[in-house]
């Protein structure tokens, strides 16, 4: 469920609206990209132990003048980990990583090894989820999910095991909305978060994006961004660029219908 500036998870958890991206920041960047996020209003920190940069990024957070409680922190499973005893082992270098006392969100990161896209790896992720449906019970992550499932691969999660993923983060931006699965993942109550919704910058360069920006007097990065908030859906927006930083969070305007349907029609710019 959206509220004003948060989405509710099923267990009644609050998630900040945008969420703070920290992937290919290297870590001895991550102190001062994180400590600036903080400092310019955002509450809701993504990373991963993949991107080698939880050390830094745990850092920030327990530095700054903010109340644990007051942050969001996301961290997730790296991919090739696909058993129940590797899962608990993964999660604890996590949290010594970080430095937390609990995380907010834990996710699996992918369904498949990175090395191997597309890979059947149903059984493991079962037994993954069966080790975070523990440490969820347990009071050592207030809420558990998943990233990069097809509707398949959420499929089996539902079918074999206890708790329904709370969260489901995909790739999702102008372009590519991913329709089906987002109808899949709001008949279940998994919140859908977005990642990229820039396309890794890619997307900021289309004429009619601009033109949009031009019309509301933003940037094409905060239509962007806009965009994935009023298709339901949590945008993780990535910078290392003070002024950008900023910008990502000030979005608090309305994009019309009419507009909004604009932004569908336009195509993927990754397939052309």
């Amino acid at each position: 469920m959206h509220k004003d500036h948060v989405f509710v998870l099923r267990n009644g958890v609050e998630v900040p609206e945008i969420g703070f991206g920290t992937w290919q920041i290297p870590n001895e960047e991550a102190y001062e990209s994180v400590t600036y996020a903080l400092k310019s209003g955002y509450t809701h920190i993504d990373t991963a132990n993949a991107y080698k940069n939880e050390e830094n990024v745990g850092k920030a957070v327990r530095d700054f003048d903010i109340a644990r409680e007051d942050v969001f922190v996301t961290s997730k499973l790296n991919s090739n980990i696909k058993d129940y005893d590797g899962t608990i082992e993964r999660f604890n270098e996590t949290m010594e990583n970080l430095g937390l006392d609990y995380l907010d969100l834990y996710l699996i990161h992918a369904p498949w090894p990175w090395s191997e896209v597309g890979k059947d790896c149903t059984e493991g992720n079962i037994q993954a989820w069966k080790a975070m449906e523990e440490l969820y019970k347990a009071g050592k992550i207030r809420s558990i999910g998943v990233s990069n499932f097809e509707i398949s691969d959420l499929q089996a999660i539902i079918d074999n095991c206890e708790i329904v993923p709370f969260v489901n983060q995909i790739p999702f931006y102008i372009g590519r909305d991913q329709e089906e699965l987002l109808a899949f993942c709001k008949q279940h109550e998994i919140m859908v978060e977005a990642y990229s919704p820039l396309a890794t910058g890619e997307i900021l360069n289309s004429e009619e994006i601009k033109e949009i920006a031009e019309k509301y007097d933003c940037t094409p990065a905060q239509i962007c961004i806009r965009y994935c908030i009023q298709k339901d859906t949590l945008p993780l927006p990535k910078s290392t660029h003070e002024g950008r930083i900023v910008e990502n969070l000030q979005v608090d305007f309305e994009i019309s219908e009419e507009d909004m349907a604009r932004l569908d029609a336009i195509e993927d710019v990754r397939k052309k």
